[in-house]
């Protein structure tokens, strides 16, 4: 088949088969069949034309397969394996109270995942602020750490769907990232490759959130789902709000301090709310407790201090400090400068720009302005004032923490920009909207 004429095809707004989908993946895989300009023209038909949904499940079954795909069956783990996935926002932690949580509950977390995007942070990037801690181990290191801990989180590999990773590089280029259809297909294609079990997604919408507004969210929860099911693997997506930072903290250590508070027993409502929604899902979706009872089992595992106990097993099998959770302030980086954003008046919360609090955090350093760039582990802000909080001169937006007077100035002002003040609070909206794959 040549590829230019299936590039054709697609551009003349005509469907692709299966097997043609899978001719131009293998072409995508081995860097031979596709030069570069073939793969960004591509992109473009489908981005411009669109994928159905037969369409978007071959692909996604492609680029899974063009890689190496994980099984779990030779390692006779006596629970189900299963996995959430996030659209990404601003202070969300989420994934590093998770994979314990579930893990601590009896099931087993192999979690790709990955560095910040845009005004997004990163799972990754969060804990490569702990000393040691390999998010790139070897197989055996991997699925050591799964069986031992119960949940591991780490980066993709080169083998793991490359023909995503060259697909996705290639997007991120050509002003071809915002399409549904090659979302869909870039996230399940590695989960599907994790050799998964069951999927809860954590689609965001809001003014942090990747896709802002909630229809255009909802569209891509409901096509990852429904092409999940159609490539075999049991999903559900959660629609959760992005108006306003999740938890009190956005930048890298600070995160995973926040992260061990809330394994430990202290945590901010909205966190806990979204995470423990996440979390009831996975336990119900793998069959390990419905969800009538998986809060009553979450909440044993959070009190009994199971969940800590997993996250420091991680922790210590993938290279980190074994005494990294009593010791956390021995081991985090910290930043020189700390001092309070002011609030520009007395009053309420009204109103957060949320992206421009991630974009702060960039100010600081804590995020990369291209991919080579180094990250500040220390810098971000902590005790954000969130949604109707009252705000004043002795109750500041947020606790700055920066490297240097320069950076710590920009990011003071990005963040006092952010924040709209009222004469009374906000209508309180729940942090989860909607449930799709119930």
């Amino acid at each position: 088949m040549l590829p230019q004429e299936l590039i054709r095809k697609k551009r003349d707004g005509k469907r692709l088969a299966d097997d043609e989908i899978a001719a131009l993946v293998a072409g995508i895989a081995d860097g031979q069949g596709l030069a570069d300009a073939q793969v960004g023209a591509l992109a473009m038909a489908l981005f411009l034309n669109g994928l159905d949904r037969a369409e978007c499940v071959a692909l996604t079954r492609a680029m899974t397969a063009s890689g190496d795909v994980l099984s779990w069956k030779s390692e006779n783990l006596p629970g189900p394996i299963v996995d959430k996935h996030s659209t990404g926002g601003i202070g969300d932690k989420t994934s590093l109270v998770l994979a314990p949580w579930v893990a601590a509950c009896g099931g087993y977390v192999p979690m790709i995942s990955g560095r910040g995007l845009g005004h997004t942070g990163g799972t990754l990037d969060k804990l490569e602020s702990i000393p040691g801690y390999d998010a790139k181990p070897d197989n055996a290191r991997f699925r050591s750490t799964v069986r031992e801990a119960g949940c591991a989180i780490i980066g993709q590999t080169a083998n793991l769907a490359p023909a995503d990773k060259r697909l996705y590089a290639i997007r991120d280029v050509t002003a071809t990232v915002e399409s549904i259809g090659l979302i869909t297909a870039s996230i399940l294609s590695k989960k599907l490759a994790a050799g998964l079990d069951a999927l809860v997604m954590d689609v965001k919408f809001g003014s942090g959130a990747f896709m802002a507004e909630f229809p255009r969210a909802r569209e891509l929860a409901s096509s990852i789902v429904e092409v999940a099911r159609g490539a075999g693997l049991k999903t559900r997506a959660l629609l959760t709000d992005m108006d306003s930072p999740l938890g009190t903290t956005a930048g890298n250590a600070l995160e995973v301090r926040e992260a061990v508070a809330f394994l430990k027993g202290t945590h901010e409502a909205r966190l806990a709310a979204c995470t423990k929604a996440l979390a009831a899902e996975m336990l119900d979706l793998s069959g390990i407790a419905p969800r009538a009872q998986a809060t009553e089992k979450l909440d044993a595992a959070l009190a009994s201090g199971a969940a800590a106990e997993r996250f420091a097993r991680m922790i210590a099998s993938l290279g980190g400090p074994g005494d990294f959770i009593e010791r956390i302030d021995a081991y985090l980086p910290k930043a020189p400068i700390v001092r309070a954003v002011a609030a520009p008046r007395r009053g309420f919360v009204a109103a957060i720009m949320t992206r421009e609090v991630g974009l702060a955090v960039l100010e600081l350093g804590g995020g990369r302005t291209d991919p080579a760039a180094a990250i500040d582990p220390a810098v971000g802000f902590a005790e954000i004032a969130p949604l109707g909080a009252e705000i004043g001169p002795d109750r500041p937006l947020a606790l700055m923490h920066a490297r240097d007077e320069a950076s710590a100035a920009r990011a003071a002002r990005t963040l006092a920009a952010a924040y709209t003040v009222g004469d009374a609070p906000p209508p309180t909206a729940p942090v989860v909207r909607e449930t799709l794959g119930a």
